[in-house]
């Protein structure tokens, strides 16, 4: 891992700006914190506060390692809910993906985010065939037990170490008929919308799950989401190859309308698709973690 040098990350009060820019120009509806991890973030109930402020649904993404000690804090703050990164729930598996024991943190977590009322608390498993897809019915099982919402995501080309390939990937037609031939399901009615997960409902009411399928079945023409970097790159699109530097702008005396060009310009240049299946896709230099999910 290269780590960026403290002063090139977005402050609180830069990441409020563009936050609140979004919303008073654009009328952006929510904000989602990922990462990297932002529970390493020092103070992060503070940012909470101030991101709550502007009356988004506000949620979070994180690795759940130090949510057991974060979850009342950041609720009372005013986030709503979490998304919790975890792709196996045999250790073994976990200490291989993660390089540590890690398991049980994050278990705490779940915990801790649904005794917290951060709900609904979703769990995010990425699959990657040969090394947990062998585990979809037992995270189904897993999320009808203790009351979470699985998601399951397609791995996508943006591993940190670039070994992605086509046929590592476990689509969505598979993940269905997977759990379909234990649990009966029925298409759910949030599947609507802009969302990126396609849900599924267990017809025997014990919950729901998804699936966001962005390789094989692409969402990109429902796609309303942008991201901005920890050091201030506004992105229109996860696999975009090209950024607009907001930390500029902020640092350089802009005003908002300087920042609400800026958006509309790097918005305006997004492509129709990512095209991951096509010969002329071009990874993006930066890994997921890099960029926030």
């Amino acid at each position: 891992m290269t780590w960026l040098p403290r002063e090139e990350l977005l402050t609180f009060e830069e990441i409020e700006r563009v936050a609140r820019v979004m919303v008073e120009r654009f009328g952006f509806t929510s904000v989602r914190l990922t990462g990297g991890e932002p529970t390493v973030r020092a103070r992060l109930p503070v940012l909470v506060e101030r991101l709550a402020a502007l009356d988004v649904d506000l949620a979070l993404t994180t690795n759940a390692t130090s949510l057991g000690l974060l979850a009342r804090d950041l609720a009372a703050a005013g986030l709503r809910r979490v998304n919790i990164s975890l792709d196996s729930l045999r250790r073994d598996r976990v200490v291989a993906l993660t390089r540590r024991d890690c398991l049980d943190q994050v278990l705490d977590g779940i915990d801790a985010a649904i005794d917290a009322g951060l709900a609904p608390v979703k769990v995010n498993a990425v699959l990657v065939r040969g090394v947990n897809d062998d585990e979809i019915v037992d995270f189904a099982d897993f999320g009808r037990a203790r009351g979470v919402r699985m998601r399951f995501i397609e791995f996508m080309p943006l591993d940190a170490t670039g070994d992605w390939s086509a046929d590592q990937v476990v689509a969505r037609d598979e993940i269905v008929a997977a759990i379909a031939a234990v649990h009966p399901l029925e298409p759910s009615s949030t599947s609507a919308g802009p969302e990126p997960a396609e849900v599924f409902r267990y017809r025997d009411g014990r919950g729901e799950f998804g699936v966001i399928a962005s390789v094989t079945h692409a969402f990109c023409g429902t796609c309303d989401r942008v991201r901005l970097t920890a050091d201030g790159q506004l992105r229109a699109c996860l696999f975009a190859l090209e950024e607009t530097d907001l930390r500029a702008l902020l640092r350089g005396g802009g005003s908002d309308d300087d920042l609400a060009a800026a958006v509309e310009r790097c918005v305006g240049g997004k492509w129709a698709g990512h095209a991951v299946n096509d010969v002329q896709f071009i990874r993006p230099r930066r890994s997921m973690s890099q960029i926030g999910g």
